[in-house]
């Protein structure tokens, strides 16, 4: 009974993340026969949840929109207040918070009654607000891309003020600083690109499925940062005293680029609007580093850690 009842939370958890599996697909994910599958899917739908299917070779099972919320011990009330609160949540200025906020969200609305979807609504809540002066998205945008990550679904959208239609396979949503950005692979230009999410106007419904491509080393935030990281107006590079797999090293690469140089040090490529804005990046470092290339940034250093040391005074 125990392994059904954890079958059963992994067989909910695989039609939560995609929009439609065929019946072989959760059978392989789950290591038991399709005969399983069609009891296990039984035994869900015995819960009231909402698990639709389609026969023939084409044929699948999703998780639809039902006429009551399945059991996850919430009334209508505490349903639509957890539903604003993620869609607040999704500007939340914590770190990692915004993404896991949207993808709650997106897991939410997709089996809200109705009624309960219509309320929501009503509240117009039409804004996220970033942290400090940073652009508002829209959360019903960043709801379409979202699911069109999950679902691996082409998106087409226009960018800024462009006519133009752009086609990417979307890869993940990333927030950075005071924006939001999707990483994506862009068909026009057959490269992997990154879109700033409040310039982006999505067309519905997303295109066909894809097969999801491999991100260039394999994490999204840190594709992100390097790519920002190069187009601010001042460049520096500080060689980190710690390797580049460290884990200081990959949260600095929140800043910026990591270059591998031996198993005892690693180069920082970082970017920001000035020398005196870079000193405060480089102060939340918590290894030892040393300036390789500006100058700019070496005077600076030495005026604010002689400020520093004023500041402190002497040892009594």
């Amino acid at each position: 009974m125990k392994e059904t009842s954890g079958r059963l939370l992994r067989l909910l958890g695989l039609l939560q993340m995609r929009r439609e599996w065929s019946g072989q697909e959760l059978a392989d994910r789950l290591e038991i026969t399709t005969r399983t599958v069609r009891r296990d899917i039984d035994k869900l739908r015995e819960l009231d949840y909402p698990v639709q299917a389609a026969k023939g070779i084409t044929g699948g099972y999703w998780l639809g929109a039902g006429a009551q919320l399945p059991p996850l011990l919430l009334d209508d009330e505490e349903a639509v207040a957890i539903a604003i609160a993620l869609r607040t949540a999704t500007g939340s200025g914590v770190a990692g918070q915004g993404e896991t906020a949207l993808r709650a969200l997106v897991k939410l609305e997709q089996v809200l009654p109705t009624r309960l979807r219509n309320r929501l609504e009503a509240l117009q809540i039409a804004t996220v607000y970033a942290p400090g002066r940073g652009p508002t998205v829209d959360p019903e945008t960043l709801s379409v891309i979202a699911t069109a990550c999950r679902d691996e679904q082409q998106l087409r959208f226009r960018y800024g003020d462009s006519e133009i239609v752009r086609t990417v396979e979307p890869h993940q949503v990333v927030t950075w600083g005071r924006r939001w950005y999707l990483v994506a692979w862009d068909l026009g230009r057959d490269d992997w690109r990154t879109f700033r999410v409040d310039r982006m106007q999505p067309k519905v419904p997303a295109g066909p499925r894809f097969t999801s491509r491999e991100l260039p080393g394999g994490d999204a935030a840190a594709f992100v940062a390097g790519g920002i990281a190069q187009r601010w107006p001042y460049q520096a590079t500080v060689r980190l005293h710690t390797p580049a797999d460290s884990e200081p090293a990959r949260l600095s690469a929140t800043y910026g680029r990591i270059e591998p140089v031996d198993n005892r040090t690693c180069l920082l490529h970082i970017g920001a609007d000035d020398a005196r804005a870079l000193v405060f990046l480089l102060g939340a470092l918590t290894v030892d580093f040393e300036v390789v290339d500006a100058p700019a940034l070496s005077r600076e250093l030495r005026a604010v850690a002689a400020r520093f040391s004023a500041a402190a005074g002497t040892d009594e």
